[in-house]
């Protein structure tokens, strides 16, 4: 698991915090208060949620049956799309929506 999001997550990070590190090895002084700001930036969100993870579990625990319910509703939504691709009946809904909604197909 710590793989596939560190995987995600080098795009985002990895542009940012080289471009910190080469300002911090060129002037110590203000790269150094780059990097401690990206460090607090990055560490915070963490901090924060380990704190309040004792509330967000005693939510989760009574979310349960709603996510259940929620799952099974995403499978059903997902195999009447497959069934919907396989029979070229897709594009039709497509058409239908845009019909509805113009804003929808709206690229801006």
């Amino acid at each position: 698991m710590g793989l596939a999001f560190a995987f995600g997550w080098t795009p985002c990070i990895g542009p940012v915090l080289g471009s910190i590190l080469t300002v911090t090895a060129v002037s110590a002084g203000s790269g150094t208060i780059l990097l401690a700001a990206y460090g607090l930036g990055l560490g915070i969100p963490f901090l924060a949620v380990a704190l309040a993870f004792g509330s967000i579990a005693a939510y989760l625990k009574r979310a349960r049956y709603a996510g259940h319910i929620l799952n099974m509703v995403a499978g059903c939504v997902m195999i009447a799309m497959g069934l919907l691709m396989m029979t070229g009946r897709l594009t039709l809904i497509a058409f239908w929506l845009l019909e509805r909604f113009p804003g929808l197909g709206y690229i801006g």
